[in-house]
């Protein structure tokens, strides 16, 4: 039997067109499973403290690495279509004893609305959405982009990458790193031949292509309509991705989902606020678990 106390236990699959997908489990086996799916530009390591919370709450999890980011492979035939991101899903889940509860952030929140939302089968126990709904306003959309097209030569140090990081995340109250937060910039980085850091994500992730396949909220918004497990959207409170009256709109469309809004939280929730991300995601695991 599987048990981790921790986030540390590296699990691999393979993808259908055979690219190797890598995760990361902590908790105990037997326990209910969720999987966590990042944002584009971000790894499995941005749930590091939730795992850790839910392992204590008696649920295990599996953070992956979408595939182009962090230890995942990346695609040399630029397969980013939406439903790559789908099909490693269902790859994923079907590993699985039993049926997980799927938590997505922005693009691992779309792959997960299409996974469960475009099947007549329940892939999943619910699905919780981080910071993303089928419409998203373009100045978020814009903002994330410029930070991923930006600095494609690398950096010359850590600190350098760490203080792009603060810029973009000018939001938060104390956006100042540590040293160690420094030195845990290295999971998000890749060192190259030249001594330049370099982030970890294909840079065919941001390419006006591959974003056209993303932008598709008609087809987002007929998937959230078709899921019958229950749904959470978590929203950050100062996200510039997600406004109130995108909100509105999506809770007015699926009025059975549940909302919660977490304060001083900008598009990365879980990282902004996690205490209150964390503790909002049990209760909805609890509940759900219940009915």
């Amino acid at each position: 039997m599987m048990t981790v106390q921790s986030p540390g236990q590296a699990v691999f699959f393979q993808s259908s067109d055979g690219l190797k997908l890598a995760g990361e489990f902590c908790g105990n086996a037997q326990d209910p499973p969720v999987i966590l799916l990042h944002g584009g530009g971000q790894t499995r390591h941005a749930w590091r403290k939730t795992q850790i919370a839910l392992a204590e709450a008696g649920f295990s999890s599996l953070a992956m690495d979408l595939r182009g980011h962090g230890e995942s492979d990346w695609s040399d035939e630029g397969h980013y279509a939406a439903e790559n991101f789908v099909d490693d899903l269902k790859i994923v889940v079907a590993s699985l004893p039993t049926l997980p509860v799927i938590v997505g952030a922005s693009l691992g929140g779309i792959a997960t609305l299409l996974a469960q939302g475009e099947t007549a089968e329940e892939l999943c126990r619910a699905v919780v959405l981080v910071d993303i709904t089928p419409k998203v306003a373009g100045k978020g959309v814009d903002r994330i982009v410029a930070f991923m097209r930006a600095h494609h030569d690398g950096f010359a140090s850590l600190e350098d990458a760490a203080g792009a990081v603060g810029d973009y995340l000018s939001h938060r109250a104390n956006n100042r790193k540590s040293p160690s937060d420094i030195e845990g910039l290295k999971k998000n980085l890749r060192r190259r031949d030249d001594g330049r850091y370099y982030w970890h994500w294909d840079p065919a992730l941001v390419s006006d292509e591959f974003l056209a396949q993303v932008d598709c909220e008609e087809r987002l918004l007929a998937a959230a309509k078709n899921i019958r497990v229950p749904l959470l959207l978590v929203r950050g409170m100062l996200s510039d991705m997600v406004t109130t009256s995108i909100v509105e709109e999506f809770l007015a469309h699926v009025p059975s989902a549940q909302y919660v809004d977490v304060p001083a939280a900008g598009h990365m929730v879980a990282g902004d606020s996690n205490d209150v991300f964390t503790s909002s995601l049990i209760n909805f695991l609890r509940n759900s678990s219940s009915s």
